[in-house]
């Protein structure tokens, strides 16, 4: 950490692998990426159940390669410990001028204490984003636009396959980056043949199946593994997991704003809580200008809202980002707070909110993609593009 910390003040980008060879990164991605393929779709996590300690849980938010910030929080929440978990909701990479060594950081951290550090997958840890938001130049800049940044790139993408959907944490709070999960209805069957007919064309029953919630069976059968969730097709859980959102109107739809992933609203919420037996939803995915455009939600000021009260629980958003993004086309700046959330025994479901102020000044950096021109993730994707980088 506070090697990274010196490189970003004082060291060019493409300097970095003077003190992060490739063969060292490439020890620590093998690592991580071994660790992290191994866990289930929807971690469970038992703080509690550990020597018999009492312990703390801490829900961090998106940080979008905003180092300082990360390395802040860190100390500010405390490190990892043997009662002090942390459980990161993704979104590592992008936007921020160092990606890279915020995941590079994390990483190290799940390899050092790995029931303790929880590292789920966000939207932006997909070949689609990364390539659009600036990780991907990110990368190339600091180990050079040839075989060797490409090979680092394509390590990345292959730890981005492996990270988790989501947690449960001691049986009473879901966390996720963007939200819940649709049911997946079972594929259509054909029709039965008329007799005689050996060539008769065969036509697939294809009756819309209005949506529903999902289970945590069917969630921990999805198929995490690949460089882009699909927005089509039977493999949807992971897409909605990483880019759905809440919304104040009844009903769960698809979320057209986004173009992937689904609208769903206080009455899912409700639904969900009862259906899973949990007391929160704790997701991100949403800093202040995707709330910038969405009114009848709460602004993310303070790095968090609570977005609903229902009679089974709460859903929270929490956002890690402060002062986001790094770099902004308007002349006004969003000056938003960060927040990280510290969930406490011996239940677990009380949410204990800590805002944060940006570490200032930021070292000098330039952007890795063209923010002043660039669509916002809050509107529909490129689907034709996400396509082609699948």
């Amino acid at each position: 950490m506070s090697t990274f910390d010196w490189s970003s003040r004082n060291l060019r980008p493409s300097e970095l692998p003077s003190l992060l060879p490739v063969d060292a990164f490439d020890a620590l991605v093998l690592t991580a990426s071994k660790i992290l393929h191994k866990e289930p779709n929807c971690v469970p996590i038992e703080p509690d159940k550990e020597d018999g300690l009492e312990s703390s849980v801490v829900v961090v938010g998106d940080v979008h390669g905003q180092l300082h910030d990360v390395l802040f929080l860190l100390k500010d929440a405390g490190f990892p410990s043997d009662n002090r978990f942390f459980v990161f909701n993704g979104d590592y990479v992008d936007r921020g001028a160092w990606g890279l060594e915020t995941f590079l950081v994390l990483l190290a951290w799940k390899v050092l204490m790995p029931k303790r550090v929880f590292l789920l997958r966000g939207n932006h840890e997909t070949k689609y984003c990364t390539s659009v938001y600036g990780f991907e130049k990110e990368v190339l800049a600091k180990y050079g636009d040839n075989s060797k940044g490409k090979h680092v790139y394509r390590k990345c993408l292959g730890c981005f396959e492996g990270l988790p959907l989501a947690s449960i944490i001691a049986g009473r709070v879901y966390t996720a980056h963007g939200g819940i999960f649709r049911s997946i209805p079972l594929p259509a069957t054909p029709s039965k043949r008329a007799k005689g007919k050996k060539n008769r064309k065969v036509v697939l029953t294809s009756e819309p199946v209005p949506l529903s919630l999902g289970s945590l069976d069917k969630l921990s059968k999805a198929r995490r593994s690949v460089l882009n969730p699909p927005w089509e097709g039977p493999n949807l859980i992971p897409g909605d997991v990483l880019w759905s959102d809440p919304s104040m109107k009844p009903g769960l739809s698809p979320n057209t704003e986004r173009g992937i992933g689904l609208l769903w609203g206080p009455d899912y919420t409700e639904d969900f809580l009862k259906k899973f037996s949990v007391k929160l939803i704790i997701r991100s995915h949403e800093g202040p200008d995707a709330r910038d455009k969405r009114p009848a939600l709460g602004g993310m000021d303070a790095g968090y809202t609570i977005d609903l009260i229902v009679p089974s629980g709460k859903l929270i958003t929490v956002f890690s980002a402060p002062d986001y993004p790094q770099f902004q086309a308007t002349k006004e700046r969003y000056k938003n707070k960060g927040a990280y959330i510290v969930l406490k025994s011996p239940n677990f479901d009380t949410p204990d909110f800590h805002s944060f102020e940006a570490i200032t000044p930021r070292p000098n950096a330039n952007p890795y993609y063209d923010f002043e021109d660039m669509i916002d993730s809050d509107e529909e994707l490129d689907l034709q593009m996400m396509g082609e980088a699948s």
